[in-house]
């Protein structure tokens, strides 16, 4: 049982690390540092969300529902 919990976190973080690292990859491929490439990838981020808050989708949904869908979308467009 410990062994199958312990498979599934390691899923999911690898997964989360993999989204957030996408943003950074690009940001490694324009070789900033710094600041300028912690600006970067807030502005990656927040760019992904906003073209998630405005699509067909988030516009049908309300609640929690339209925030799953935002959350799942913008880990999608990041880790792509």
């Amino acid at each position: 049982m410990k062994t199958i919990l312990f498979v599934i976190a390691t899923f999911f973080a690898v997964n989360v690390a993999y989204a957030d690292n996408a943003c950074e990859m690009k940001a490694t491929e324009k070789k900033l540092n710094g600041a300028a490439k912690n600006s970067f990838i807030k502005k990656c981020e927040k760019d992904a969300r906003v073209v998630c808050e405005n699509d067909e989708i988030s516009k049908r949904t309300n609640g929690a529902a339209k925030e799953a869908h935002i959350k799942k979308c913008v880990k999608d467009s990041i880790g792509s």
